[in-house]
């Protein structure tokens, strides 16, 4: 099977073994019904942080992921940033030892996107599958991803 390399890989490729789990917290106020982790949640922080923190209750049992990560086509006069230059982004490079000054945005859009789908991935069923929107600007090396995770 082929393998995609970027700049960057060694790095992040186990870096969701090192995300530390955070508690899921219940707040009954902002719900509807009982306070409840095993149903319908809305999680608020971090997609990465929340990913690991399902792992203890979901891992293995999710049928669909549906996520719409960044295009990553450079754009950022949308509502929210199209690009890997966004602060969130930037924090996210500068706290990992990836040299985020001299990467290509392809090599720093692998590298946010390779920890979330390897957590993805063990929270899917034997009968899940994850679908992704993206266009042409990175569709490709995410299937190379999804195919070698």
């Amino acid at each position: 099977m082929p393998e995609i390399v970027f700049k960057g890989k060694e790095y992040v490729y186990n870096h969701h073994l090192t995300v530390p789990y955070r508690p899921l917290l219940e707040h009954a106020d902002k719900g509807i019904g009982p306070a409840d982790l095993a149903g319908n949640l809305v999680i608020h922080g971090d997609n990465l942080h929340a990913l690991k923190s399902l792992l203890p209750r979901h891992a293995g049992k999710v049928d669909l992921v549906f996520i719409d990560p960044p295009y990553n086509t450079g754009n950022e006069g949308w509502c929210y940033s199209d690009s890997v230059n966004s602060p969130i982004m930037k924090e996210w490079l500068s706290s990992n030892p990836v040299d985020a000054d001299d990467m290509l945005r392809h090599d720093k859009w692998l590298c946010m996107m390779w920890p979330r789908l390897v957590l993805l991935r063990e929270l899917l069923s034997e009968r899940g599958s994850i679908w992704i929107t993206l266009d042409d600007n990175e569709v490709h090396r995410a299937r190379m991803v999804l195919d070698e995770i």
